[in-house]
């Protein structure tokens, strides 16, 4: 029975690494405004990597007030199977050049002589920010979450772990803002219908896992 266990868990590890490729790619190939490829995109689907950010995020629920969410978030994080940052390379330094006023300057002038959000702890994201760059981000969320959806996996889209990302320098270019894409192949989706107890559940996650990454033996012979 456990080598059956072991066998089922091992195949659904490698299910859900292998749909990652694939929403990896239908991101990558999303259309872009002007055609011209400028995001940034970070597969994590290690157990430790996926921790780590856990844990991060969970603590930087304590520099905002208005972050509290941020620690139902971990655990989300914690019970994802795989983690994929989103990232844009030029919106925040290199605007489109349209005079769309979707930012909320008139001119691109403008928004360039526009004086940047203080770099603070209480910051997610220091902008301003040109939209119409920024929305290749939603194009390449969006391609990831239709295949996603035809694949099956259960998934969700997280600011929370994009601001992480940025503060861990996960991405290999510099980045002002990010978004997170999580993704699972379980019976019971972890995104939805959260534990009331959840804060307890993080807790008693946490020390499960750090039990596994500290003491593997140990746990695998008495746990």
């Amino acid at each position: 029975m456990e080598r059956k266990m072991r066998e089922y868990e091992e195949r659904r590890l490698e299910s859900v690494k292998l749909a990652s490729k694939l929403l990896l790619a239908s991101a990558t190939t999303s259309p872009r405004v002007g055609g011209v490829d400028e995001i940034s995109i970070h597969v994590l689907d290690d157990r430790d990597g996926i921790e780590d950010m856990a844990i991060f995020i969970d603590k930087m629920a304590a520099d905002n007030p208005r972050w509290d969410f941020f620690r139902s978030d971990a655990v989300q994080v914690r019970d994802s199977d795989v983690v994929m940052i989103i990232a844009d390379r030029r919106s925040g330094h290199d605007p489109m050049d349209s005079n769309c006023n979707l930012c909320g300057h008139m001119l691109c002038d403008m928004w360039r002589e526009a004086e940047q959000v203080p770099d603070a702890p209480t910051v997610a994201f220091r902008g301003p920010f040109c939209l119409l760059r920024s929305m290749n981000m939603a194009y390449a969320l969006n391609g990831a979450v239709t295949l996603a959806r035809q694949l099956g996996i259960d998934h969700t889209i997280k600011m929370s772990v994009g601001a992480a990302a940025l503060r861990m320098d996960l991405l290999p270019y510099k980045c002002g803002i990010a978004l997170g894409f999580l993704a699972s192949v379980t019976e019971k989706s972890p995104f939805a219908d959260l534990p009331r107890e959840w804060a307890e559940y993080n807790d008693e996650t946490l020390s499960n896992r750090l039990i596994d990454r500290l003491f593997p033996t140990f746990r695998s012979i008495y746990c």
